[in-house]
């Protein structure tokens, strides 16, 4: 009798750390992937003949605002 007890009480506190675990709000959140997908966008629009582009006019128009 008393090793089921400890078998379902060993299984029972580890199904609800499970659960807490599992169910944390954070667990999906990682700052990581959003930082690669900025970086992804702006190799993207840098390799584009468009990105290019708007590069150039940016340096362009920081230039003339320098002088």
């Amino acid at each position: 009798m008393i090793d089921y007890f400890a078998l379902a009480l060993g299984h029972g506190l580890m199904a609800i750390a499970l659960l807490r675990l599992v169910l944390r709000a954070d667990l999906d959140a990682d700052p990581l992937i959003g930082q690669l997908k900025a970086d992804t966008a702006e190799n993207r629009m840098a390799a584009s003949s468009a990105g290019r582009n708007a590069a150039r006019r940016a340096k362009a128009g920081k230039e003339a605002a320098d002088t």
